[in-house]
C-alpha cells in the first residue's frame, strides 16, 4: 500500500526536474514512508517526461492545459493515501517537507506550507509580491472565508487525497490553489499550516506566473465565491443608508432646515435605495445559485430561510409598497410638488417606493425560477 504520493505539475522543467525528484526520493528514503513520485506533465516538449521516467518517477500526461488541471489530474491518478504537492522548479525542497506529512498523521485533512511565517530566501519572491500581493490576498481570503491560514497561495501543501477529491474542484488555472483552500474551509475540513522555506527557483527562464493578471484572477475568484461579502453586505449598507437618509432629508425639508429648492440630497438617497435593493437581490440569487450548483457547499439553513421568502409574500409586500408610493405621489402632487419644497421631496420618495415595489415583484419571480425543479435533459437519439 502506498502511503504518500509526491506530486509535481510539470511544463518544460528539464532544468530542475531531476533535482526535485531527487529531493522527493530522499524524503521517502529518510522518513521510511512508502510512496511514489508522480509527475503530471502538461505538454512538455523539452524531454521532461523522459528525465522523470529515467529517475524512477511515474508520469501521467494531463490532456488539459493549466496549472490546476495538471494538479487535479495528478491527484486523480495518485496511488497514495496522502498527497504532497509542490512546484518542480526547486523553489520548494521536498526533503524538508516531513512536518507537513506528520500533521496529516495527527488527524488534519490539509496542511499548508506558509512562506510568510517561514523563511523566504533572497531573490525567491519579488518584493511587491512579498509585502503587498500575498499579504493582501491572504488577508482578503481570511476575511471572506474565516480561515486561519497565513499564506493562501503557498505552492507546497499536503492533504488527504480522498478528502480533496470529494471537494469537486473544477478550475484549471492558477485559481485552483485558491479554490482548494476555500472549499476545504467551507466544507469543514481540518486545516493547519507549517512554516517552510521558499528558495529561489533553479531555472534560467522567467516563471510562468504573471503578477497582475494572476493576482486579479485570484481576487476575482475569491469574491465570486463569497456572494455574502460581494453582494449582500454592500447591498444592505446601501439600502439602509439610503432609507435612513431619505427619511432624514424629508424631516429636514418639512422643518424647512434645507432650502426649498434643494432636492439633490433626496435624489442621491433614492439612488442608494434602488441600487441597494437590486444588489441585495443579486446576492440572494448568487448565493442560492452557488448552493444549488455545488459552487459552494450546501447550506440547509440558508435554503430553509430563503424558501420562506415566497413569491406570494414578496408580491403582497410589493403591492403594499406600490400602493403607498402611488398614494404618496398623489398627495405630493396635490401639495404642489411642481413648485419645489417638501412636496417635491415627497414625490421623489414616493416614486422611489414605486420603483422598489416593481423591482421586488420581478425579483420575486426570478427567485422562484431558481427554485424550480428540473429534470436533466435526455440525449437526443436519431431515428
Amino acid at each position: 500500500m502506498i502511503e504518500l504520493t509526491i506530486l509535481m505539475p510539470c511544463l518544460n522543467e528539464a532544468e530542475t526536474l531531476a533535482v526535485c525528484i531527487g529531493r522527493a526520493q530522499r524524503l521517502l528514503a529518510l522518513s521510511g514512508i512508502t510512496g511514489e513520485v508522480l509527475i503530471s506533465d502538461n505538454g512538455s516538449n523539452d524531454g521532461s517526461q523522459e528525465i522523470a521516467r529515467n529517475l524512477g518517477a511515474r508520469v501521467v500526461e494531463c490532456p488539459l492545459r493549466g496549472y490546476g488541471a495538471a494538479l487535479q489530474y495528478g491527484i486523480q491518478h495518485a496511488h497514495g493515501t496522502y498527497v504532497l504537492m509542490g512546484d518542480s522548479d526547486d523553489s520548494y525542497h521536498f526533503d524538508t517537507a516531513l512536518p507537513l506529512i506528520e500533521r496529516l498523521k495527527e488527524g488534519f485533512d490539509v496542511c499548508m506550507g506558509t512562506r510568510l511565517k517561514g523563511t523566504i530566501m533572497p531573490g525567491a519572491m519579488p518584493t511587491l509580491n512579498r509585502y503587498l500581493g500575498n499579504p493582501v490576498l491572504t488577508g482578503i481570503g481570511k476575511l471572506l472565508f474565516r480561515t486561519g491560514i497565513s499564506d493562501f497561495h503557498c505552492g507546497m501543501r499536503a492533504f488527504d487525497r480522498e478528502k480533496i477529491l470529494a471537494l469537486g474542484l473544477v478550475t484549471t488555472g492558477m485559481e485552483w490553489a485558491t479554490e482548494m483552500v476555500i472549499k476545504a474551509g467551507l466544507s469543514g475540513l481540518k486545516i493547519t499550516e507549517v512554516p517552510i522555506t521558499l528558495f529561489k527557483d533553479g531555472r534560467n527562464r522567467p516563471p510562468h506566473l504573471r503578477r497582475w493578471r494572476d493576482g486579479w484572477r485570484h481576487l476575482r475568484f475569491m469574491l465570486l465565491h463569497s456572494p455574502f461579502w460581494l453582494f449582500i453586505v454592500p447591498g444592505t449598507v446601501l439600502l439602509g443608508a439610503g432609507t435612513l437618509g431619505s427619511l432624514y432629508v424629508l424631516i429636514l425639508t418639512q422643518a424647512q432646515t434645507l432650502p426649498a429648492y434643494d432636492v439633490s440630497r433626496q435624489l442621491v438617497m433614492s439612488c442608494l435605495v434602488v441600487l441597494g435593493t437590486q444588489i441585495l437581490f443579486s446576492g440572494l440569487f448568487a448565493t442560492l445559485y452557488s448552493h444549488l450548483n455545488g459552487i459552494l457547499p450546501a447550506d440547509g439553513s440558508f435554503r430553509t430561510s430563503i424558501r420562506r421568502l415566497t413569491l406570494e409574500k414578496l408580491l403582497i409586500a410589493s403591492i403594499m409598497l406600490l400602493t403607498a408610493g402611488v398614494a404618496g405621489a398623489i398627495a405630493a402632487s396635490c401639495g404642489g410638488a411642481t413648485a419645489g419644497g417638501p412636496a417635491q421631496n415627497s414625490m421623489i420618495l414616493s416614486f422611489t417606493a414605486i420603483t422598489v415595489a416593481i423591482q421586488s415583484a420581478f425579483n420575486g419571480f426570478m427567485l422562484s425560477i431558481l427554485f424550480l425543479k428540473t429534470n436533466p435533459p435526455k440525449p437526443c437519439v436519431d431515428e
